[in-house]
């Protein structure tokens, strides 16, 4: 079993690729119990420091939750493969997630040891500055959360790159099960709250009326109070994309060699991703999609 949870976190494409072509009754038993482990272990940290009870709630709805978000997106992602070329079956689909799944929750928990003390640290609900330890407590979390994802997800675009005809197909897959796991996985960790626990509030495995209201409707209220009751203009100032940066600002990462100016080429030229012999990835502000998706695979620690 060491084995087969080694080759996961390497995460070698043609490892993987085994997994999902040949999959096997053990190695399917093997990430099963990896994700009830790995995110039951984990939940049950996230919840302890509300209550022991409130731990307990968790460590079963976190792996509740990837499971009912694997089954209800299987279908569509596996359809999704299909329409975009990937050549990918309902089956190799949902065993592809269930990888990614899988990584995640070995990543999550071999932090759970270190988030348990952490929260056995963290001053007590009824202390008078729970309201803060609460709102660190979940930024932490989420920060956690994401390093997690984004890990898996490297796996994930590295498996799709050996299994479907190109790179780019390969990218467009990757959006569409992220799409689609993020927006079912969004509301059923609102249908299923609590997870963190909020001070003064009473401890439940669900809400009291946890069918009402939806994850982007307090999306929708949070952005209109930040805004003044202009929620539109609030989303559309986070879609619109940055504006170049100033001339005189330093570019980050780009080879000493490329810095070399005269008179008679005061700037330097913009740097495509193929000429950088450095350590790190430089993409120009025209960088297409693929060059990024590509820039991601080979250098999965530049987003974390």
């Amino acid at each position: 079993m060491s084995a087969q949870l080694a080759a996961l976190l390497r995460g070698a494409p043609d490892d993987l690729r085994v997994w999902i072509e040949m999959p096997s009754r053990r190695n399917l038993v093997i990430c099963l119990a990896t994700i009830v482990l790995g995110f039951g272990s984990y939940g049950l940290t996230v919840g302890l420091w509300r209550a022991p009870t409130m731990g307990f709630y968790v460590a079963l709805k976190m792996p509740a939750l990837i499971f009912i978000t694997l089954a209800c997106n299987g279908l569509l992602n596996g359809m999704l493969a299909l329409l975009l070329g990937s050549g990918l079956g309902f089956r190799q689909s949902i065993l592809a997630q269930l990888l990614s799944f899988s990584v995640a929750a070995l990543i999550l928990g071999s932090l759970a040891p270190i988030l348990l003390f952490m929260a056995l640290n963290a001053p007590s609900p009824d202390a008078p500055n729970a309201g803060t330890a609460h709102a660190n407590y979940m930024v932490i979390h989420t920060a956690i959360i994401a390093y997690a994802g984004v890990i898996a997800n490297v796996h994930l675009a590295r498996l799709l790159v050996v299994t479907t005809p190109s790179k780019k197909i390969a990218g467009a897959t990757l959006a569409a099960w992220l799409g689609g796991n993020a927006f079912m996985g969004a509301q059923f960790s609102w249908i299923l709250r609590p997870f963190f626990g909020t001070p003064g509030l009473e401890v439940a495995f669900l809400r009291a009326d946890p069918m009402r209201g939806t994850f982007y409707e307090t999306i929708w209220r949070s952005m209109s109070v930040i805004t003044s009751g202009h929620p539109i203009e609030g989303f559309v100032a986070l879609l619109r994309p940055l504006p170049p940066p100033h001339p005189s600002l330093k570019i980050l990462h780009r080879p000493k060699s490329h810095q070399i100016m005269n008179d008679q080429n005061p700037t330097p030229p913009a740097l495509p991703l193929k000429e950088n012999h450095s350590t790190e990835p430089v993409l120009n502000q025209k960088a297409t999609l693929s060059e990024i998706f590509e820039c991601l695979l080979k250098h999965p620690h530049s987003l974390i």
